[in-house]
């Protein structure tokens, strides 16, 4: 016990998430390789089983194999477990164990928790990751009882319902694995599987604590109860992401080459399943990603780079983060030089968009390093390299159909980047550097002329 208590005391929170995740990820990896998660009988090469394990650990869905062919019952539950974790984060299942037996925490282990969901005060910690699981629960069983349904239309009731299980937790979990083959494209007219999969991404996409605001706020109006106050950072949520999913299907519509055997509502429908698919980061295809135009794939990456919102279970720099910069970019074109963002009768503390700015640069940053070293060690063309950086960053698992043909290099290079956006470039720069340092020397200030 006087281990643990010197271990945690030398390390940061941010040290402990980071190092969490790469043991679940190691492990993960490990029994995926072995040959009875493999229906060859055979070893699977590690850097494969690593890089599936990062992929399903980050809610990525980036994949080297058809999961479907290739793994045994037992891989499959493996990786279903890990992208499960990874989806919640695994500190949401501590936290709601020792919450849920009234176990006493130190203060290193609920920072460590608190940074995994970037959400909750300290004060409400416990009671959020009770949230956390029960919402997880209802919407993942939700979603798996009308898809087994579907599918019992096809394959037998339990095949149907392990399809169900395992595809309603991959989609809340924005996590995008598939057990077929060409993900959801044979799916592709269907209303339930679009509206399901669709509905599922959304509510992990939003955010847990935006799921539990939304939840008291329409309860309490179904009550006749007057709702006393929904927070800035929900209202910013809902109405990022509203603009992001109408104006990307919109433009996806008029940028698509679409056949003209396809009918306008199926082009809406298959336009907005993949705006969502693409700005929830949960990896879902219904068409194929690498027969679409420039102009398209350009929209999805940069939906892809946004991603989902913060304390949800997709990646990307996060809805509120997007948002913030616009809202600070407007600010300084309408002259106030002290870039002051106000929204909703409040303002936003410089702290936060400094994080904001900080984060966006730190992923155009690792996109550049992956960029330039990818084109060196891959024979592919910079559009499709580029798409699979970002679907990696963002941890979405759209791609163009080159992940299975990338040299060990690119894929170390991905399952790297993969990690990094599962865990966010900042917490990960803390994990290398240690605990934030306040600085005890301030020096004079002097202008750098810019611009």
């Amino acid at each position: 016990m006087s281990f643990i208590k010197k271990f945690l005391k030398a390390v940061s929170p941010f040290q402990i998430l980071v190092m969490g995740y790469l043991f679940i990820t190691v492990s993960g990896a490990f029994l995926l390789s072995i040959p009875y998660a493999s229906r060859n009988g055979q070893w699977q090469n590690y850097v494969d089983s690593l890089f599936m394990a990062a992929s399903a650990i980050s809610t990525t869905g980036l994949v080297v194999v058809d999961i479907g062919s290739f793994y045994t019952l037992f891989g499959q539950l493996v990786l279903m477990t890990i992208f499960q974790i990874g989806g919640i984060g695994y500190m949401s299942l501590l936290m709601f164990v020792l919450y849920l037996f009234d176990i006493k925490t130190s203060i290193t282990v609920q920072l460590t928790a608190k940074e995994s969901l970037s959400g909750p005060t300290l004060r409400i910690l416990g009671k959020f990751f009770l949230v956390t699981v029960i919402f997880t629960l209802i919407f993942e069983a939700s979603g798996a009882i009308v898809l087994a349904l579907y599918w019992m239309q096809k394959y037998n009731s339990i095949t149907a319902a392990y399809y169900g299980v395992f595809h309603s937790i991959s989609a809340f979990c924005t996590a995008g694995f598939c057990l077929f083959p060409d993900s959801l494209m044979s799916y592709k007219d269907s209303i339930i599987i679009n509206g399901s999969i669709n509905f599922l991404s959304l509510a992990g996409g939003i955010g847990f604590i935006v799921l539990y605001e939304t939840f008291v706020f329409v309860s309490k109006r179904l009550r006749g109860m007057k709702v006393k106050h929904v927070s800035v950072h929900t209202k910013v949520v809902l109405l990022t992401t509203f603009i992001i999913v109408i104006t990307a299907t919109l433009l996806l519509l008029v940028t698509e080459h679409w056949d003209s055997s396809i009918s306008i509502i199926q082009r809406f429908v298959y336009s907005s399943f993949q705006v969502i698919s693409a700005s929830t980061t949960d990896g879902y295809n219904t068409i194929d990603i690498g027969a679409m135009s420039s102009a398209s794939i350009t929209i999805i990456m940069l939906l892809m780079f946004v991603g989902a919102s913060p304390g949800s279970t997709g990646g990307g720099i996060k809805t509120t983060t997007f948002a913030i910069i616009c809202m600070y970019i407007v600010s300084l074109l309408k002259g106030r030089s002290n870039g002051v963002v106000n929204i909703y009768e409040r303002e936003i503390p410089t702290e936060s968009i400094n994080k904001a700015l900080g984060i966006f640069i730190m992923f155009i940053i690792v996109t550049m390093i992956d960029l330039i070293s990818m084109s060196m060690t891959e024979k592919c063309n910079f559009e499709n390299i580029l798409f699979e950086i970002i679907s990696a960053l963002g941890n979405t698992g759209l791609s163009t159909g080159i992940t299975s043909q990338l040299s060990i290099t690119g894929k170390v290079l991905l399952t790297v980047t993969m990690f990094i956006g599962r865990v966010g470039p900042i917490t990960f720069g803390f994990f290398i550097l240690g605990n934030k340092k306040v600085p005890i020397v301030h020096y004079a200030q002097e202008d750098i002329f810019v611009g």
